[in-house]
């Protein structure tokens, strides 16, 4: 089992000595290893199961320390950071040799964030390197927002966990790639929401929703981490559709926004905030979806949520929760 410490120096010296530390985040808890390193990096994707066609995040405590990992950063990157960092934002930019291939999945562009929280600040200033950080979890499956979570699913394949408490967001990061000239794109919904970015710099570029009939028969190098078709997935197959009753025969459990009018039907409710409080939604997301998934229920059902604010980056993860390749 791993150790799970509150020590931000043991666990900053664990990193310089070329080890894996889970850590929390606001946005969902990382497995953070230093991004220089290629040996490293290998071993955060050998110990998730991770595709290296999937790039990392690389995660900085400070614009200067950002700075050295991309050719330049551009004049709308830095108007994002000065707004958004620290914070739940990626930002996607042309990199600088030193960041190793392997990061990048070959890509010549690096995925940077400052997160916000306080333990992971203190880490990445001690530990004076920049980490790549994807979550902690093992690959596909249900993102940790707390110590616990991660301990179930790597426990027996890491040492450390830095225990940071529940993470306030609950939801990964938004990502957008921000080119030198041109339009930023929104390659994945997150903790940012799109009206906020669009408030400060205008309208951006917006891919299409997932096709979900639409799958790479090969390997190919993902432009933004977890945005593949099937992602954060429980066990138990989950299915978005309206909260009627449930199907039958079998157990099945729902995962409800504000109510659920069938709630006596099914064998378990996880409701999400009673007041409609997107936010609140997010933050519970992954947990209520765990507590679901250790029930041994038939198949979970859930609904759309508001296609606003955080209900973006909800809507996000369970169509690609609920995709069946």
């Amino acid at each position: 089992m791993a150790r799970v410490i509150t020590e931000v120096s043991t666990a900053a010296a664990a990193l310089r000595r070329g080890e894996l530390v889970a850590f929390a985040t606001e946005t969902v808890y990382g497995l953070g290893g230093v991004a220089l390193w290629p040996d490293t990096v290998a071993r955060i994707f050998e110990v998730k199961g991770r595709p290296t066609f999937d790039p990392l995040i690389v995660h900085v405590p400070d614009l200067s320390a950002a700075q050295k990992l991309v050719t330049k950063i551009p004049p709308l990157a830095a108007q994002l950071a000065s707004r958004f960092w620290p914070g739940p934002l990626t930002l996607v930019m042309e990199k600088a040799t030193q960041v190793p291939d392997l990061v990048t999945s070959g890509l010549p562009s690096v995925a940077i964030r400052i997160p916000s929280h306080p333990v992971a600040l203190r880490l990445l200033r001690e530990v004076g390197l920049p980490v790549a950080a994807p979550s902690a979890n093992l690959f596909g499956r249900v993102s940790p927002t707390t110590a616990a979570h991660v301990q179930d699913q790597l426990g027996d394949r890491i040492e450390w966990i830095l225990d940071g408490g529940p993470c306030a967001v609950g939801v990964e990061s938004t990502v957008l790639n921000i080119p030198e000239n041109g339009c930023p794109t929104l390659l994945r919904p997150g903790g940012v929401s799109l009206e906020e970015i669009e408030a400060l710099i205008g309208p951006i570029n917006q891919p299409a929703e997932i096709a979900l009939t639409q799958v790479e028969s090969s390997p190919v190098a993902q432009l933004a981490p977890g945005s593949l078709p099937q992602h954060y997935a429980p066990l138990t197959s989950i299915t978005v559709s309206d909260l009627a009753a449930p199907p039958s025969p079998g157990r099945w459990g729902v995962l409800a926004f504000r109510d659920c009018p069938h709630a006596d039907q099914y064998a378990a409710v996880e409701v999400l905030s009673p007041d409609g409080n997107l936010t609140q939604a997010a933050a519970g997301l992954f947990a209520a979806m765990r507590r679901l998934d250790s029930q041994g229920l038939d198949g979970i059902l859930t609904e759309r949520f508001p296609e606003e604010g955080l209900g973006r980056a909800i809507n996000d993860r369970l169509r690609r929760a609920a995709f069946r390749g």
